[in-house]
């Protein structure tokens, strides 16, 4: 009688126990950071607030959820870490507002999320990095230097989802990937004027298994670009535009820089863009490799600059073009590329005279310039490509 009144009373012990942990967890395993004292009045920084919901939920052995409510809040710089013990989403149903100042930052990031497996942001919020005073004060392209905050960073996340999620008027680039591995974003919309600076859409580097699909990128800078490391890349139903494209590069500024290697982009659109698609490496550069980079079923409209693949890419006249790149970029091609041009260069096919590229295949390209200058052309150097189907542009004399 006595070892079951124990057993009993243990049993009882355990239940209160569940019943005290859920009182702490309402809605189960949901924790609201109103629970942890943030306000929607948009003048109530919250940092603090969403720490501790975070780390309340990333302790939890179940999975669990962040949930930012509707309303308008004011956040500074988080860095939201893991490991956690399960899986864990963020919903963002509000609107997050940065500071304005950009020296309120001591590093490169406004929200961070870091070391996580098994992670979900989601919800339809918004990341408003309110970086239209940093955009006048810019000046990376004049120091060579720039350590301004990205809105959102991803580094070091696998197996996880990044979905229908909004980046507005970042500082600098609106989100980073940084040694991820097996991330799909799908509906992600990124918005700030043509004229931001810097403001790359979502850049990747030293990741793999990326998938981008169905999202809108608006911005002042790449829509998507992949630096170096970047494996596994596909880049799928994106539109593009205002912005400078698409692009893999720039590569070979550094040394120790990582293969590139499997990049897919297809049934893409690029309205009134600088660039389309392009790959680009620096001359006098480190060595290399890019390799497997596939650009199919891709409408232009109105871009100016529709095919690139340039090995003298020397922005601000700041490097040695008289010496070759040593960045040796293989098995490309560019399918069924269509639309307009606001200029008369449709295709510029410009490789390395140190190490020309390797098994370069253009097909079925069909650009007309609607801008002035006249006809659509093409330039090509340093490669040997195979042309299929028809090409408007035609591809000549590229020896």
């Amino acid at each position: 009688m006595g070892i079951k009144v124990h057993i009993t009373s243990f049993s009882l012990l355990l239940l209160l126990s569940s019943i005290a942990e859920a009182a702490q967890q309402p809605n189960g395993n949901v924790f609201d950071i109103r629970k942890y004292g943030a306000k929607a009045d948009g003048n109530s920084d919250i940092s603090q607030a969403l720490l501790n919901a975070w780390k309340a939920a990333c302790a939890s052995p179940r999975a669990s959820k962040v949930l930012i409510p509707s309303g308008t809040y004011k956040l500074g710089p988080v860095r939201l870490a893991g490991p956690c013990r399960a899986s864990v989403k963020v919903k963002v149903l509000g609107t997050l507002r940065a500071p304005s100042d950009p020296t309120t930052f001591r590093d490169d990031g406004w929200v961070r999320f870091e070391h996580i497996d098994r992670f979900t942001l989601c919800g339809g919020g918004i990341f408003d990095g309110q970086g239209a005073r940093t955009w006048v004060q810019n000046d990376c392209a004049k120091t060579g230097k720039c350590k301004l905050p990205i809105n959102i960073r991803f580094d070091y996340i696998t197996n996880s989802v990044i979905r229908d999620i909004t980046s507005k008027d970042s500082k600098f680039f609106h989100m980073n990937l940084l040694g991820c591995n097996n991330v799909r974003l799908q509906h992600v919309t990124i918005s700030a004027p043509g004229t931001s600076l810097n403001t790359d859409g979502i850049h990747i580097g030293r990741s793999s298994k990326i998938n981008i699909t169905d999202s809108n990128i608006q911005t002042g800078d790449d829509c998507v670009s992949l630096g170096d490391g970047s494996k596994g890349i596909a880049v799928t139903r994106v539109t593009c535009g205002p912005g400078h494209g698409i692009s893999v590069g720039s590569l070979g500024k550094y040394p120790n820089e990582e293969d590139v290697v499997g990049v897919t982009v297809k049934n893409c659109t690029l309205i009134k863009t600088m660039n389309g698609v392009r790959v680009k490496t620096w001359p006098a550069s480190y060595n290399g490799i890019a390799s497997d980079m596939h650009f199919e079923d891709i409408i232009m409209k109105d871009v100016q600059n529709p095919v690139i693949l340039d090995q003298e890419y020397c922005p601000y006249n700041q490097c040695k073009q008289q010496i070759p790149s040593r960045v040796k970029i293989s098995n490309v091609s560019f399918k069924n590329i269509r639309g307009t041009s606001s200029s008369p260069l449709a295709v510029k096919l410009v490789c390395s005279r140190g190490f020309p590229c390797q098994n370069v295949q253009i097909g079925d390209i069909n650009i007309v310039n609607k801008g002035p200058g006249g006809p659509a052309k093409a330039q090509c150097a340093h490669l040997k490509p195979t042309v299929l189907g028809k090409q408007t542009p035609a591809i000549v004399n590229c020896a």
